[in-house]
Formats: C-alpha cells, sequence, structure tokens
C-alpha cells in the first residue's frame, strides 16, 4: 500500500471556520491514523480577495488546535509557471484547446446549451487556431468527452456516477494567463502526491470535474471522501447567526482544543458508543467507516459540556494562566499579581463549576476586584438594617481566627448564624454582598479563603467604614 498523504487546502479570504477546522481535523486524523503525511496548502491565487491577516489567521487557528502539518506550506500563488506548463502540455496532447468566444457569445452559448439541456461546448472545440481573430484573447478549456460516464467510488458517498455528456468544457487558464481552480488544484495535488483528498461534499461534482482532468493529463487520480456539511442547529445552512465563526473566536470565548478536536471529530463521525475520546484514541480507531451522511448539526450544549469534561480535567496550572490571559485579553480587567496568585489557588475550587475559561474568568472576577468594592442597587440592599453591626460582629470573630480553611470557615460561619440566632441567609446575604460585591463566587466558606485572611477582613472592614446606604 502507498503512503498516506492529505492535505488541507483552504482559501485565505477569511477565517478558519469551524467547517475549515472540522475537515482540516478529518485530514490531519486520517494522516496520522495510517502513519502518512498531513499537508497545507494555502488556495491564494485569487490575489484580490486573499490578505496576509486571513493567512496568519488559518495558520494560528490549526497550530491552536494542534494540527501540525508535515514539509514547508505550499502557496499556490508560487506555482503559476507550473499550472502553465500543464495547460500547454494538455494543448499539445489534444486534451485541451484554445478557446477566443467573446464574453457575449459564451452568455448566447450558454443560454442556449440551457434551453437544450446539454452542456456548454465551445465551437472551437473543433477549429483550428489558424481561424483565430485578430489581436485575439482566448482561454484554455479542458477537451470533456461527450459521451461516456465518470464514476466516483467515494469513501464516504460511495458510488456516485456522473454522465460525462452533462459536463462543460471547464476552462484551465483565462485570458490572463492565470489558471483556473480546477486546473491549480488538480496540478498541486498530484505534484504534492495526495493520495486521499477529504473535503466537503460540496465539492463532490468538483471531483467528476477533476478526474476528467486527471484523465487527460494520465495522471492517477486520488481516492476521494467527502464528508456533509454542518447545519445550524435548525437544520439550515450554516451561517454566522449559527456560529460559523472562525476557530479563534471559540478559543477566545473559552474552548480547549482537546475539546474541540473531540467535538469536531463527533460532528459527522461515530465510533460504536465513543463519545469522549482523547486524541490518542481517535487514532486508534478513525477511519472512513465511521463517517455519516447525513448533514450534522451544530450543538453549543453539547459543545459546552464535552469541553467541561476536559477542562475539569485540565491541569489547575494551565487552566490558571488561559484564565489570566483571558481575563487580560478579553475581559480588559487589570490583575495584579496579588489578585493573580488568589486566582491561581481557585482553580481547583472553581473549575468544578465551570464550563469554559470564560466561566473561569467571570467566577474569578471576585478575586481581583479593586477595593473599596462599589455597592449599589441589590448589593447594598443586604446591607442595611441590623446587617452592618452583625457584620462588625463577624469581623472581630474572624480576626480571632488561625484556622482559615474553607471548611473550617464554613463551620464558623454557620456557627456565627446560630449564635446570632438568625437563619444563614440573613448573615449570608450581606456577607457576599461585601466581600464580592455581587460577583459569582463559591460558598462563602470557599470564598473567604480564596480571598485570603487579609483581604477579607479588609473588604468588611471597607463596608463597616463607608456604608452605601441606597
Amino acid at each position: 500500500m502507498s503512503e498516506v498523504i492529505t492535505r488541507f487546502a483552504p482559501s485565505p479570504t477569511g477565517f478558519l471556520h469551524i467547517g475549515g477546522a472540522r475537515t482540516a481535523l478529518f485530514n490531519w486524523l486520517y494522516a496520522r491514523a495510517k502513519g502518512g503525511k498531513f499537508l497545507l496548502r494555502i488556495e491564494d491565487t485569487d490575489m484580490a480577495r486573499s490578505t496576509m491577516k486571513a493567512k496568519a489567521a488559518i495558520i494560528e487557528g490549526m497550530q491552536w488546535l494542534g494540527l501540525d502539518h508535515d514539509e514547508e506550506i505550499i502557496y499556490q500563488s508560487q506555482r503559476a509557471d507550473r499550472h502553465s506548463e500543464i495547460a500547454e502540455q494538455l494543448l499539445q496532447t489534444g486534451g485541451a484547446y484554445r478557446c477566443f468566444m467573446t464574453p457575449d457569445e459564451v452568455m448566447a452559448e450558454r443560454a442556449s446549451a440551457r434551453l437544450q439541456g446539454r452542456a456548454f461546448r465551445s465551437p472551437w472545440r473543433e477549429r483550428t487556431q489558424t481561424s483565430a481573430p485578430d489581436n485575439p484573447s482566448f482561454v484554455i478549456r479542458l477537451k470533456a468527452p461527450l459521451s461516456g460516464n465518470t464514476l466516483i467510488n467515494d469513501q464516504v458517498q460511495g458510488a456516485v456516477t456522473f454522465a460525462n455528456a452533462e459536463m462543460d468544457d471547464l476552462i484551465l487558464q483565462r485570458a490572463d494567463g492565470t489558471p483556473t481552480y480546477m486546473l491549480a488544484v488538480v496540478v498541486d495535488d498530484h505534484d504534492m502526491q495526495i493520495s486521499h483528498i477529504i473535503r466537503g461534499d460540496d465539492h463532490l461534482v468538483n471531483a467528476a470535474r477533476q478526474s476528467l482532468i486527471y484523465e487527460a493529463l494520465g495522471w492517477k487520480t486520488p481516492a476521494f471522501a467527502h464528508i456533509p456539511l454542518i447545519h445550524g442547529p435548525d437544520g439550515k445552512k450554516l451561517s454566522k447567526r449559527h456560529g460559523a465563526l472562525g476557530i479563534e473566536a471559540y478559543r477566545d470565548m473559552g474552548y480547549l482544543p482537546e475539546a474541540m478536536r473531540n467535538y469536531l471529530v463527533r460532528l459527522g463521525w461515530a465510533h460504536k458508543d465513543m463519545e469522549i475520546a482523547s486524541t490518542d484514541e481517535l487514532l486508534k480507531v478513525f477511519d472512513f467507516s465511521g463517517m455519516n451522511k447525513a448533514p450534522s448539526r451544530l450543538d453549543f450544549d453539547k459543545m459546552a459540556s464535552i469541553n467541561a469534561h476536559y477542562l475539569h480535567q485540565a491541569d489547575d496550572d494551565r487552566l490558571a494562566t488561559l484564565t489570566l490571559e483571558h481575563m487580560r485579553n478579553i475581559k480588559q480587567w487589570p490583575v495584579d499579581k496579588v489578585a493573580a496568585k488568589r486566582v491561581r489557588m481557585a482553580m481547583q475550587i472553581l473549575k468544578k463549576r465551570a464550563k469554559t475559561i470564560s466561566d473561569l474568568a467571570d467566577q474569578s472576577y471576585f478575586l481581583i476586584r479593586e477595593r473599596p468594592i462599589p455597592l449599589s442597587g441589590k448589593t447594598a440592599k443586604p446591607l442595611k438594617g441590623d446587617a452592618l453591626p452583625r457584620l462588625a460582629r463577624l469581623r472581630n470573630e474572624l480576626e480571632s481566627v488561625t484556622d482559615w480553611r474553607a471548611d473550617a470557615l464554613g463551620t464558623l460561619l454557620q456557627d456565627f448564624a446560630d449564635k446570632e440566632e438568625v437563619g444563614f441567609g440573613k448573615l449570608g446575604q450581606p456577607l457576599r454582598a461585601a466581600l464580592t460585591g455581587g460577583a459569582p463566587a463559591p460558598d462563602l466558606g470557599a470564598s473567604c479563603a480564596l480571598l485570603g485572611r487579609k483581604e477579607t477582613l479588609a473588604r468588611l472592614g471597607d463596608v463597616l467604614a463607608h456604608p452605601k446606604e441606597d
């Protein structure tokens, strides 16, 4: 068996969206599972729409997902001479011809072909260049077969047959000498020795057209595997309103790359009852036999659930680093060294209730709040009546505490409420307002422990010194 070589070939006209990320993942997994190579090609021949920013976003997105590629990145725009060489070769062998039709003539012929229910054919297909007009402008077209069928034995879709009579004479090279997508992709895949082309099923008809080019060149056609597209939760084609965002957006929302790999691979592929699977586990079983033929639906609840699984198992130091980066770069909250230390110590407790890094940042916010914490509205209401004198008595008792652990503090707070002969809510509400300003936080014993003795007493002191009446 020849070596398995797959490729991901995005166009750098935008971000690496979630569908493209899944395609890259499937190519990467298949190559790695079979002990082959995974290559990256940037299809940047559309110079008007290709941008350096988009190229960087694609590469960065793949790096974040952990999809490392073998060999150097191929930039299609740098291979124009090779594409022209093959177009000329097809002219010489009779597999292609020069078409001198004007745009108006092409439009009229297309309309006629549509009315007659046939494929587009140029009259220049059977003419010679000696009859070309003066100062000619021409394109190079593939001389497609007029009869017979093209069979695609797709690894996912099965055997799919296309009638040759229904396929147009494709343009291979434009009048300005630039190659079309159809020619460039065939030449590049051949030269890169791609063995398996794995891509969305919206390219299935392109497989038939490209097979004709392979045949005309006498080249071996790669194996095709066309995977169903991702749809939105409502079953409709994925759009921005569904979440057709760049993969970096999911990173910024606080998803972990290993969780995204797990979620994306299950979005169109299955193996027995495997739901949660590490990348190492996937590499042992990944194959085309597990591919679904029907479109998959994006499910944000499922994505968050899988992410929560990986987050709960993640190393606390790593989570703390990601959370602090999220706070500073995404939330744009100032975090000093002292507050950062509190956040690091909080991970083991806080991650149990979080699903994303963004959740962790929100739950850690009370730890980094600058003093004095502003109190107004709902946060000020619990501090009315006898709440402040009770907090003053609690502060005095806390000052003498030496065992500053969460469970010991929790017991102390409950005992204090019993001694005050009030329900815990009468103590808990004003204490939470004083310590967090209404921000999300764990139980009060844990909150005091995470803030530390000095900060807890200081926040209580702020409220007692400057109570806010509303």
